[in-house]
């Protein structure tokens, strides 16, 4: 065990989320000093002096917090994906900086990438062209933690690192349908399916469209790693190095579910970026991280752990 946590007062925002929850139970194994995770009832990270408060006495901050959702939420609220994640990125480094904390990890998103980036996605191409469309108003509004960060630390010398996690999935994602991305989307859709004896389900866009995923337990390692060793503001990758088309996700969600209906792909609605793999070269080389946890596996899981609670919230006996 590292002795890098010990007598470390860790602060989390958005520690109660998805990635949060996973990250809180591997941190706890590490026995920091303390781990508080700011409540978002009691502190408005828009706000600068919200956030001073909630980093007081903090030697770590691990900045989960954003809004965020999937094609359909980024399509109807581009301007609080923009402002929002704008105001909680810039006030938190700011207050970082003012609380004199030892080390801020910043979480990008995949996002900030441009939309015809060369695969495997690597870091020197971040700023090679504008993201996709739909993804563009959250994706620059996280990227300016890079630009941020950077001048921090050539100003005053400010220890962050900058890390970009791929898509992520796992128990404990977000099902809600008006919100949530695309993997527990389409696992309620095929549950509802099944359970609904619908004939078929329509799934968004074309099919062709890939992406990549990282499970949540792989991630939550990933961050925990690069806290601990990485000491470059550079963004870096965090992913699994696996693509794989949305047609074929969709057909494995159906086969996991078992539901035996016909897909319908409303090739109207947007595919979304065209491609998504990351490079995950200095990942490994800086910090020792790589995946674990292969895809079909952790779809079994995520699976596995919302049909349960599926069923309960719909009153189905098993």
């Amino acid at each position: 065990m590292s002795n890098f946590w010990k007598n470390k007062k860790v602060t989390i925002t958005g520690g109660k989320g998805f990635l949060g929850n996973h990250l809180v139970n591997q941190l706890i194994k590490l026995k920091p000093k303390n781990i508080y995770l700011p409540q978002h009832s009691k502190f408005d990270l828009r706000n600068y002096q919200d956030c001073l408060k909630a980093f007081k006495n903090s030697d770590i901050i691990i900045h989960l917090a954003a809004n965020v959702g999937g094609i359909g939420y980024n399509r109807e609220h581009p301007a609080e994906l923009f402002d929002d994640n704008i105001l909680i990125g810039i006030n938190s480094v700011r207050a970082a900086r003012k609380q004199s904390v030892s080390k801020f990890v910043a979480i990008g998103t995949i996002c900030e990438y441009p939309k015809f980036a060369p695969l495997p996605f690597k870091e020197e191409d971040l700023w090679n062209g504008y993201p996709e469309e739909t993804n563009a108003p959250y994706g620059l509004a996280k990227k300016m933690l890079i630009v941020q960060t950077n001048a921090y630390k050539q100003q005053y010398n400010f220890n962050s690192i900058n890390l970009l996690p791929v898509n992520l999935y796992g128990p404990g994602d977000n099902f809600n349908p008006n919100s949530s991305h695309v993997i527990p989307a389409l696992t309620r859709k095929f549950i509802e399916a099944k359970y609904g004896n619908k004939k078929s389900v329509e799934v968004w866009g074309s099919g062709k469209a890939t992406r990549e995923f990282i499970y949540v337990e792989d991630a939550a390692r990933g961050i925990i790693l690069a806290t601990e060793f990485l000491k470059t503001t550079d963004p870096i990758n965090i992913g699994s190095g696996t693509e794989i088309s949305i047609k074929k996700l969709a057909l494995s969600i159906k086969a996991i579910v078992g539901y035996h209906g016909k897909l319908i792909w409303n090739k109207k609605m947007p595919d979304g970026q065209p491609r998504r793999l990351l490079d995950t070269t200095k990942a490994k080389k800086l910090f020792g991280f790589s995946a674990e946890v292969d895809f079909e596996t952790g779809l079994r899981k995520t699976i596995d752990w919302f049909l349960p609670i599926w069923k309960k919230e719909n009153k189905i006996s098993s």
